[in-house]
């Protein structure tokens, strides 16, 4: 079946963006299919928001092409900017106002009423499990609040696109679990989520399809489990009572599985590459006809951690270029400033 234009949520070919000597972007392609959750992975500095932020008008591409369900980025960003939700790497609220004023202020910025506002507000603070805070200054709330307030503020007008630019990044591993699953709520109810992220297992447990970026460039594209496999199979992992048996084991491997083992440093754990998953049986059968006892045995699958190694050399926590610039939410690209905010208070 051929895809049509309106199953793309999001097309991008050659994207490129330039700052002063460094090429932040350089030539990225993206396809992300319609009610999907696409996750951008790469370390800081690796171009992902930059790529985000051309995406969503934020910054005007030096080349190539962006379009959003069908839109060109830079044609029709005010057509774009109807279509999307962006919640940035920083807090897009205001730290001196209630959850609820902050929200109330960006439904009016939309076009709602005063009644529609308050509405909206008081369900959006009921869905992030914010009511209870509802009245207090974001001064006072942790991290993790204002992340779900700043998600919570990009839904206002529901977009079917929601660009999510490192939402947990120094969450505690309990809302990080609430943010997922908040994502996966989007999702179901209809939305597309493109989701930039740094953490491995973030864009493992969410993502549909993932973009591997690496110096403003997609080293590799697929769904997790054909990026796994693309840097081998799975492997089995046996730890020995007795490390005296260690040759013999390996000599058993060999001889069954067909492949050579390998020993880790204490002596007592030994991987081998697993391609034929009923052979296993047959090795087990073999170690216990010859006496030899093991205390562990398990099957490890390739991780992402792997993957990013295996295509660009180092892990994804590691930045070795200049950091990119970091960029606002939507509201910022249409300068509202602190007098509107208070013109739409009164």
């Amino acid at each position: 079946m051929t895809t049509t234009q309106n199953d793309w949520a999001v097309e991008a070919e050659g994207l490129v963006k330039v700052f002063g000597q460094n090429r932040a972007v350089d030539g990225v392609d993206l396809q992300v299919k319609t009610g999907s959750v696409y996750g951008v992975l790469g370390p800081n500095g690796a171009g992902k928001t930059t790529t985000i932020n051309m995406l969503a008008t934020l910054l005007r591409p030096d080349g190539g092409t962006g379009r959003i369900f069908g839109h060109d980025v830079v044609k029709e960003p005010q057509v774009v900017r109807q279509l999307i939700g962006v919640t940035g790497q920083f807090a897009s609220v205001d730290e001196t106002l209630s959850a609820t004023e902050n929200l109330m202020i960006f439904s009016r910025l939309l076009g709602l009423s005063r009644a529609e506002a308050k509405a909206k507000a008081a369900d959006l603070l009921e869905r992030f499990g914010l009511s209870e805070a509802a009245k207090r200054p974001l001064k006072n709330f942790s991290g993790g609040m204002r992340r779900r307030l700043d998600l919570a503020a990009s839904l206002i007008a529901q977009p079917p696109l929601i660009f999510l630019d490192e939402p947990t990044t120094g969450l505690d591993p309990r809302t990080r679990g609430q943010m997922w699953d908040t994502i996966r709520e989007l999702v179901s109810t209809g939305s597309t989520v493109v989701l930039t992220t740094q953490y491995l297992d973030e864009a493992d447990q969410l993502a549909d399809r993932i973009a591997v970026i690496d110096h403003g460039r997609v080293v590799a594209e697929g769904t997790p489990d054909s990026l796994k496999a693309s840097v081998g199979t799975s492997s089995l992992q046996l730890r020995i009572s007795d490390p005296a048996d260690t040759t013999s084991t390996l000599n058993a491997i060999e001889q069954v599985l067909g492949v050579r083992g390998t020993v880790s440093p204490e002596a007592a754990r030994i991987t081998a590459p697993m391609s034929d998953p009923d052979r296993v049986t047959d090795l087990l059968i073999t170690l216990r006809s010859a006496g030899i006892q093991l205390t562990e045995m398990s099957v490890q699958k390739p991780t992402l951690d792997e993957v990013f190694l295996a295509l660009t050399g180092h892990d994804a926590g590691e930045n070795d270029e200049a950091s990119e610039p970091s960029g606002d939410n939507i509201a910022a690209a249409n300068n509202i400033d602190t007098a509107q905010k208070e013109e739409v208070r009164a």
